[in-house]
């Protein structure tokens, strides 16, 4: 797959396109089955796959107060988009200026000067430039002119044979995610849900309380789940894949109060050293909630038992 930025000169086709349009945060499996779309009608006209995407979500530039937290950084959209197939990911960068471009003026630079476009696929209530004033109107009328055509579809769901009604959306995920309906988001996502960062150091009670813990440092603008224990895979730089059982959390045995939850991945059978690494952590199921206990002990004794029930888990998987 190849990537293109719109900051470079090297920003430039030959070759005409079919291009979908969106943030597509977490590329979730209504994005997937967009693109799967785009794709088939790319390959029976002998056209490459494009993806134009951003690497700010609008919305934190636009109105940086109500932004959503996102479900991928710019890295494992990234990673994702090509695991879906496409020919080519043009990331906009998306900045106060972009912010204030008309609609007309995305599309003649983007879609039709750098892609070369003759079909765009969006989502009949796409909305694009400033003030957005785009939509797909807009499109079609600019695309009987500029030489490609439009198709607007709906809102993707995940079928009369999934408990979850209606459209798949990044917004849904997240709400799942931050209401506790770890299953939900995942089935939304069509994967566990994973977040990144860097290992380190904390406070060493974990490790005083005999469970040696990898500290993940998760960004700010990331959605994570609800507090709690779960179950999940931890994965080293070197992509080998850890059963963990995962606390994510205010301690509360220990701090009455606490600013922001902490991520804290207990490997199992693991003891070798992660501190300063780059660390990828999927959430795959939701054991049980966070609790105050009233005794070191009795907390110990719970930790052993989510530690071998999160191996049951994932040993079954």
């Amino acid at each position: 797959m190849k990537v293109l930025h719109d900051d470079t000169t090297s920003a430039r086709l030959d070759s005409a396109t079919a291009v979908t349009i969106g943030a597509f945060d977490g590329v979730h499996r209504g994005h997937r089955a967009v693109i799967g779309a785009v794709r088939a009608v790319a390959d029976s006209r002998g056209l490459q796959t494009a993806v134009v995407t951003f690497d700010r979500h609008p919305a934190s530039v636009v109105r940086p107060e109500s932004a959503p937290l996102l479900l991928t950084d710019l890295d494992q959209k990234l990673e994702l988009l090509e695991g879906c197939g496409v020919d080519l990911v043009y990331v906009v960068h998306f900045d106060a200026e972009r912010a204030t471009e008309s609609a007309e003026d995305f599309v003649t630079e983007v879609l039709s000067g750098a892609l070369d476009a003759r079909l765009v696929a969006v989502g009949e209530d796409f909305h694009f430039g400033h003030r957005r004033a785009g939509n797909v109107e807009l499109l079609r009328r600019m695309g009987a002119e500029l030489g490609f055509e439009v198709i607007g579809h709906e809102l993707v769901g995940l079928g009369a044979d999934s408990v979850i009604e209606g459209p798949v959306s990044s917004t849904r995920i997240r709400r799942a995610l931050t209401d506790g309906d770890l299953p939900s988001a995942n089935a939304m996502l069509g994967r566990p849900h994973e977040v990144r960062g860097i290992v380190g150091h904390g406070d060493a009670r974990a490790r005083d309380l005999g469970f040696r813990t990898a500290n993940v440092a998760v960004p700010d603008a990331i959605c994570l789940p609800a507090d709690g224990i779960y179950a999940g895979w931890y994965f080293t730089p070197d992509g080998v894949r850890h059963p963990t059982a995962i606390s994510l959390g205010r301690r509360p045995t220990f701090y009455e109060f606490a600013d922001t939850s902490l991520l804290e991945a207990h490997l199992i059978g693991f003891d070798g050293d992660l501190y300063g690494q780059s660390a990828r952590v999927q959430f795959v199921e939701h054991l049980r909630d966070e609790l105050k206990f009233d005794s070191v002990d009795a907390l110990i004794a719970q930790m052993d038992r989510d530690v071998a029930r999160a191996a049951t888990v994932l040993a079954s998987l």
